[in-house]
């Protein structure tokens, strides 16, 4: 790689591009908190370092694009909400049922919520066989 590369490689960010990557972070922060998920944990399902969550949630550091809907899906949220953008749901109509209640369940104390997983995976084993 030359230096001409290298330099051009090396953009500074625009007030507007910096104050979106900390507020993305913050987002993924608040959704990696709210479904009790640790930055190590994150960090592994995406096969980079916690030192590099740490840094996209801070918006130290940019996020590849590419990444945004492994994030979306492991944190249980659309690309969309991820990134700030107006949820698409307000333009389709009402929720359907199942995310009516996943949004009730999320609600509840970390424990209820653990009891609805497994009897949500229960069921769905069983439906499986």
């Amino acid at each position: 790689m030359n230096t001409s590369t290298v330099v051009a490689s090396v953009v500074a960010l625009s007030k507007e591009e910096t104050d979106f990557f900390v507020q993305l972070g913050a987002r993924i922060a608040q959704q990696r908190k709210a479904q009790a998920i640790t930055q190590a944990q994150l960090a592994e399902w995406l096969g980079v370092s916690q030192q590099t969550i740490t840094a996209y949630e801070v918006g130290r550091r940019r996020i590849q694009v590419s990444s945004l809907p492994t994030i979306a899906r492991l944190l249980g949220v659309s690309v969309e909400e991820l990134i700030g953008g107006n949820n698409a749901r307000s333009k389709r109509g009402p929720a359907p049922k199942i995310q009516q209640q996943l949004e009730r369940v999320s609600a509840l104390p970390k424990a209820k919520q653990k009891f609805v997983s497994e009897m949500l995976d229960s069921v769905l084993a069983q439906a499986g066989r």
